[in-house]
């Protein structure tokens, strides 16, 4: 008898060590002899042990089988297993098994609420924290922290929280305040949030100070984030890493990155430079400096010794923001892997991002990330980024496939999926997923980015009553403030449809600068329409707010030559010159074979340029033959003396057209073609493509710095209005 004890006691040790250092290889050996021996009769008490360890290694099938095999289940058994569904953001499940708990205690309620709480789910959460109160049970510091995030969108129901807890005395709890303090700040109540900070006097800690400077920061009120900091300073407070990140999280807010290059500065006289939580804050902050602060980002990289998974998903997202660097963004998460470092959802959700023009890349990693281990709430995220890159790489139907397979949708999602039809032309779809959106009225309910998706979708089918109806529901319906986004949606939309000088109008009515964006759009569709005039006017407004963008000079010069106002244009590119402004040169890229092959008009660089040359020769005479006329306009060549067959070789070679033939040439028959393009198609080209997707019998995308151009049986998707 004394010998079984002794076993018994041992078992339990190690279990209790496998639980610790979270060991489930040895854990698992002894779940084999638990339900194998006989020395150990069947326990409530080993049970709920092996429940805590799968629980804490992440093995949520596994708890539930050994919660379904515990003999007489008591409440710290569903508090285990409750407390693996809600790790796992599946609350409702979670929920159905608290309800079969005879006598749930403290933990019971504030594990759920905490779950519905990292959710915002306001109601479920709400309800239990009434029940408990029903029941007579004390509430504590921790679920009233629940409950208030729960509701933290929710400005009216913070407001009776915050009534309650200065009347229940938990206005003393510092866990209390500072929920309270990111509640106000995340619903945009930055009075409040003073208020707030200011009452606790002496009970304030460094996450107080810290959710008040991020509060700041956020809300671009970076002044006051920096006299805080100070005034922590002044103070002799502790300073620690959620200090200093917070404080760059500001600058970076801000746009302020002379600041955030002086505030380095001071970091590496503390020693902080090297921490990988202040490292993260840093690269978010150089990698948003655009692409010239790329350099700097690997700089910081690569000065910290042992960096963690957060600072590398940050250098890998940072990377992601610019295409230029996309593959060195999956070179990242690949050496990620390599040093032994497991990816998490943010991790795929920013690689992911980074493949939105390699769409062979952007598979790979989605069958990773089917292979992986992504909590539920992980999952709906890295979908999103999913549904966006497929998208973006031209594949819509592989966007819908991941949409339709998701078993739930947030505003995220909706918002990705809108955007995504409205980039190919498919307004209705669009249209039809947002009225879906509006009729559930769910917690997925239309954000600003909706509307931009909704107006650009109006705009790209010339849809203007109902883009007029949409932007004017934005205000009146959801409270929602136009930005720059919609009002260039709007110009757009008015522009493409010849209405420009109601689109003039709208941009004069504007309550702030309309800005490089405003003006250019108009400019564009001044192009379209040929009105040289308001064109002048567009043209010479964004070059008085950036001088040096070379768009607004190009689009005008166009403008003018399509008039055949050529001394105009002369004057443009002598002004051009000696201001040093250079034209964006305009390219085109196609991935074959896993390699990303990169055209410009009249190449001579690739390769195959002789075979690419000579195929479109022979492309050429066949189009013709079907009917093909050369609009020799988009030649742009002045007209005297110039003949139509210079004009015509000199469209011939566009490197739209370039990628397109090397995309013929190198693929199998039958094979859907995917060409990315830096600037607009221009008209010839779209002529040219649609016969070839006859002629090759080929579906043929071109993704324009605008919109997805679908070309299959002669017809493009955007039925030419572009």
């Amino acid at each position: 008898m004394t010998q079984v004890w002794w076993c018994l006691q041992q078992f339990r040790h190690i279990l209790k060590t496998c639980i610790a250092q979270r060991d489930l290889l040895i854990g698992k050996s002894l779940h084999a002899v638990y339900l194998k021996s006989h020395l150990i009769p069947p326990s409530t008490y080993i049970s709920n042990h092996f429940i805590l360890l799968y629980f804490k290694c992440g093995r949520l099938s596994s708890a539930r089988r050994a919660f379904d095999s515990t003999p007489s289940p008591n409440v710290f058994s569903y508090n285990a297993i409750i407390a693996a569904y809600a790790k796992e953001a599946l609350p409702h499940v979670a929920h159905q098994l608290f309800d079969q708990i005879p006598q749930p205690d403290l933990v019971s309620y504030n594990t759920l609420i905490s779950a519905y709480a990292d959710r915002g789910d306001t109601v479920p959460a709400l309800e239990l924290f009434l029940g408990m109160r029903r029941r007579g049970l004390d509430i504590d510091s921790f679920t009233l922290s629940g409950v208030i995030t729960a509701s933290c969108d929710d400005k009216k129901l913070i407001v009776q929280f915050h009534t309650l807890a200065v009347s229940g005395g938990f206005d003393a709890f510092v866990s209390v305040n500072n929920t309270l303090l990111t509640c106000y700040s995340k619903n945009g109540n930055l009075d409040e949030a003073e208020r707030v900070f200011e009452a606790m006097g002496e009970i304030k800690d460094e996450v107080s100070w810290n959710s008040m400077i991020v509060a700041y920061g956020q809300h671009r009120v970076g002044s006051k984030a920096l006299s805080l900091y100070q005034e922590m300073v002044r103070l002799e407070l502790k300073e620690d890493m959620f200090t200093l990140a917070s404080v760059l999280t500001a600058f970076t807010n801000m746009e302020d990155f002379h600041g955030g290059l002086q505030f380095h500065a001071r970091l590496i006289k503390v020693g902080f430079h090297l921490n990988p939580h202040v490292g993260s804050s840093l690269v978010d902050l150089y990698s948003k400096c655009s692409s010239c602060g790329m350099p700097d980002c690997k700089k910081v990289f690569q000065e910290i010794p042992n960096p963690d998974l957060v600072l590398w998903n940050t250098m890998i997202s940072g990377c992601s923001l610019f295409d230029d660097f996309s593959e060195e963004a999956i070179a990242y998460f690949r050496q990620m892997q390599r040093v032994g470092h497991r990816p998490d959802d943010c991790s795929f959700v920013c690689v992911i991002s980074a493949c939105c023009n390699l769409s062979l890349q952007g598979k790979q990693i989605h069958s990773l990330a089917i292979k992986s281990y992504i909590p539920a709430n992980g999952r709906i995220m890295v979908s999103n980024a999913l549904i966006t890159m497929y998208s973006k790489c031209g594949n819509l139907p592989d966007a819908v496939k991941v949409f339709d397979r998701m078993p739930e949708h947030n505003s995220v999602t909706l918002n990705s999926m809108i955007a995504g039809y409205a980039q190919h032309g498919r307004a209705m779809e669009s249209l039809m997923l947002f009225q879906t959106m509006l009729e559930e009225n769910s917690n997925a309910g239309p954000t600003s980015i909706t509307f931009v998706s909704v107006l650009s979708a109006c705009a790209h089918t010339g849809k203007v009553e109902e883009g007029k109806k949409y932007f004017s529901m934005m205000t009146k319906e959801f409270g929602i403030k136009p930005e720059a986004a919609h009002y260039s949606c709007m110009i757009d939309l008015l522009g493409r449809t010849g209405k420009l000088e109601e689109a003039e109008r709208l941009i004069e009515s504007m309550p702030y600068s309309p800005g490089t964006i405003g003006w250019g759009t108009l400019l564009r569709a001044c192009r379209t329409h040929g009105n040289t005039e308001l064109a002048l006017k567009a043209a010479k407004e964004c070059l008085e707010l950036d001088p040096t963008n070379s768009a607004p000079y190009v689009m005008l010069a166009n403008t003018l030559g399509h008039s055949g106002r050529w001394e105009e244009v002369a004057a443009i590119r002598k002004e051009m010159r000696d201001k040093g402004v250079k034209k964006k040169p305009g390219c085109s890229w196609i991935e074959v074979d896993k390699r990303i092959h990169v055209f410009v008009a009249e190449d001579h660089s690739h390769p195959m340029i002789k075979e690419i040359y000579l195929f479109w020769e022979e492309m050429s005479e066949k189009m013709k033959k079907a009917g093909y006329v050369v609009d020799v306009r988009w030649a742009l060549l002045k007209d005297d003396g110039i003949r139509d067959e210079v004009k015509e070789r000199h469209l011939r070679h566009h490197s739209e057209k370039l990628a397109v033939a090397f995309g013929l040439l190198s693929t199998k028959e039958g094979m859907p073609i995917l060409v990315l393009k830096n600037l607009r198609i221009c008209g010839d080209c779209h002529n040219a493509i649609k016969f070839i997707s006859v002629i090759a019998d080929r579906e043929i995308t071109v993704r324009d710095c605008h919109r997805f151009h679908c070309f299959k049986d002669g017809l493009c998707s955007c039925g030419d209005f572009w």
